[in-house]
């Protein structure tokens, strides 16, 4: 379900509640009830697997007939990038700033509605063409030998990417360069019992088939893992513990059935956590049977894709080996 639609499901829910108290306002938007909506358009884009241009901006909020009665309030300060930053930087932190907001609203470069280049600030290049993922690896992640028990260190960082076979390349060559031996954790991964009654089924999507799909919010078919590696969590286990979706630890010990790790993001930073596997379904709409996987929900986060939403980070390396359109430039918002 996109944006739009539970906007206009919040709309059909609220004119519901007041119909008994108040029939007339049965027909207002929202039951005649203040409704805030909080959010940046650049980050909540709908998700449309394999829509066309039309088909995405017509499932965004603003494509809803409800979009009508909606007042835009913008907020004008970055506070976020304020935090910390010296006062001798205040100036270059909000030039910075400003570029970002041009960047995000189209208003860098020449009024065109193709393709246009934009010229980045040279500061914020790694100029290297031979070799530019070792020079942005090194860049985010230097000395990483020596920071291996540091919390902050992986806290404050991270490589962003646009695919996740970019990032997969990215966090393969990384956990090679740390020290130690890895341990390789295998999923298991079948048909549904309701889907096995199917022989064509079955022989379509036989064992070796079904490790090698690369599903949305599922774990590798194999994990590889270090002692030290940082990994992200793919599932909400215990949200009171701080273990959502998207939370990032950092692994202290490899077992066969557990792997130990301290929370280095969230509200409990430090604290030790066991992880087992879980059977997990995709939602992918696109896979016509339903897949149960066995596996660690973790995976390897040196690098990673829209993962990073909402996080502060220190020192960050953005690698676009393509050119940056439309629907994706919003991640360049997270140079934040």
């Amino acid at each position: 379900m996109t944006h739009k639609h539970c906007f206009e499901a919040l709309d059909q829910i609220m004119r519901d509640i007041v119909r008994s108290s108040n029939p007339r306002m049965q027909k207002q938007p929202f039951g005649g009830k203040v409704v805030l909506l909080g959010g940046d358009f650049r980050q909540i884009l709908p998700v449309i697997p394999k829509g066309t241009r039309s088909k995405i901006v017509n499932s965004s909020l603003n494509s809803s007939y409800l979009w009508q009665y909606c007042k835009v309030l913008k907020l004008t300060e970055n506070m976020r990038l304020k935090v910390g930053t010296k006062p001798s930087n205040l100036q270059e932190t909000k030039d910075f700033a400003e570029w970002i907001l041009k960047l995000g609203d189209g208003l860098l470069g020449d009024q065109n509605d193709e393709e246009e280049e934009i010229e980045i600030p040279d500061d914020l290049l790694i100029k290297d063409e031979v070799n530019p993922i070792a020079s942005l690896i090194s860049f985010t992640y230097s000395e990483i030998d020596k920071f291996l028990g540091d919390l902050n260190y992986f806290q404050q960082r991270a490589i962003l990417a646009p695919t996740n076979e970019v990032v997969d390349s990215i966090n393969t060559q990384l956990l090679d360069s740390m020290p130690g031996e890895d341990k390789i954790y295998l999923s298991s991964d079948t048909l549904f019992e309701s889907e096995q009654q199917s022989e064509l089924n079955m022989a379509l999507f036989p064992p070796d088939v079904l490790n090698n799909l690369r599903l949305s919010g599922l774990p590798n078919h194999k994990l590889v893992l270090k002692v030290g590696a940082p990994v992200m969590l793919l599932r909400n286990i215990d949200q009171a513990n701080g273990l959502c979706n998207g939370t990032r630890l950092q692994v202290t010990k490899l077992g066969k059935v557990v792997i130990e790790e301290k929370i280095i993001t969230g509200m409990n930073i430090g604290h030790h956590t066991l992880i087992t596997r879980l059977k997990m379904t995709p939602s992918d709409k696109r896979i016509p049977v339903k897949i149960a996987s066995r596996q660690f929900p973790l995976s390897v986060c040196f690098a990673m894709t829209n993962k990073s939403q909402g996080q502060s980070l220190e020192r960050v390396g953005l690698y676009l080996p393509r050119p940056v359109s439309v629907m994706d430039n919003y991640m360049l918002r997270y140079l934040e």
